[in-house]
């Protein structure tokens, strides 16, 4: 039985992927309500805008890994709707720009918190995404689809989520933002650890492709041990405040997937692993958040 079409876009839109959009919005919130300049219209629009970025991108991931055959009947992760013929090329290519056009008009009503320079960061943000898997030169099939993520699904996303609120930028704002950019990048590493095969076919020359999936495991381990145990130390050192800590929880989970991706060979746990690695950058935003808000509780 053919599925629903709602269906089929609501799988198109990758909602796994999703807590890379909502995490970096959450934790500038948060840092926000911590220094007194939460503001829930603002926080909306950020994270409307986010959200419509990371669906649009995915759209575009759709459309443009088919178009230079890196989705193939070999690849062993989720069903991508245009390769797998449920949405035709053209609807996909509507849709893409339909998501991004959104999210430019979202976009612009940050223009009164945060001022037209915002207009620049928006647009960029859109043509990267773009850019990740389309254009001449994709950042994706460069290996720079990591960095691409670290930076706007970490530093350009927090700092401006704070920034919007607060009018202005401290360095809690990039503290914080380091590790939810490290833990939304190695999302893509188990993606591209898995595709290793079929994307060096394709010639998309990921950092697993280029490096091995040695490095990949280390570049992997590495970023979990900043985020979860380096980033939440420091930040509790700057403001000695304890509840800074609380992502410390998560080490247990985190070694389980360094575990996991060192020792899994099945395609099965990799898709696995893929969303736990989301459900990992969840955690983390709503651990470190809800320490910021506590210390803000307990302090008034």
């Amino acid at each position: 039985m053919n599925s629903p079409v709602w269906k089929i876009w609501i799988a198109a839109a990758r909602p796994r992927t999703l807590p890379a959009a909502v995490a970096p919005v959450l934790v500038g919130s948060g840092l926000a309500w911590r220094d007194g300049h939460f503001d829930g219209r603002a926080a909306g629009l950020c994270l409307g805008f986010a959200l419509l970025v990371q669906i649009g991108t995915n759209f575009a991931n759709d459309y443009y890994d088919f178009l230079k055959g890196a989705d193939t009947a070999a690849r062993v992760g989720p069903r991508r709707a245009v390769a797998a013929g449920l949405i035709s090329p053209a609807g996909m290519r509507r849709a893409m720009w339909a998501v991004f056009a959104t999210a430019f008009i979202c976009g612009l009503g940050l223009i009164a918190w945060g001022g037209p320079w915002l207009l620049a960061v928006g647009i960029t943000s859109i043509l990267c995404g773009l850019a990740y898997t389309g254009g001449p030169w994709p950042l994706g099939y460069h290996g720079l689809g990591d960095v691409f993520v670290f930076l706007f699904f970490g530093l350009v996303a927090v700092c401006a989520t704070y920034f919007v609120q607060a009018g202005t930028l401290v360095v809690d704002a990039i503290l914080a933002a380091i590790p939810i950019g490290l833990l939304t990048a190695n999302i893509l590493v188990v993606n591209n650890y898995r595709d290793v095969e079929t994307d060096a076919v394709a010639g998309k020359r990921t950092l697993v492709v280029r490096f091995g999936r040695g490095f990949a495991r280390g570049q992997f381990s590495a970023s979990l041990a900043v985020a979860v145990v380096i980033a939440p130390v420091l930040l509790a050192w700057r403001d000695r405040c304890a509840w800074r800590l609380l992502p410390l929880v998560l080490l247990p989970m985190a070694w389980g997937q360094v575990r996991r991706l060192r020792e899994q060979t099945n395609p099965v746990e990799q898709i696995r692993l893929l969303g736990d690695a989301g459900k990992l950058l969840a955690l983390y935003a709503l651990t470190l958040t809800a320490g910021l808000v506590l210390n803000c509780a307990q302090a008034s």
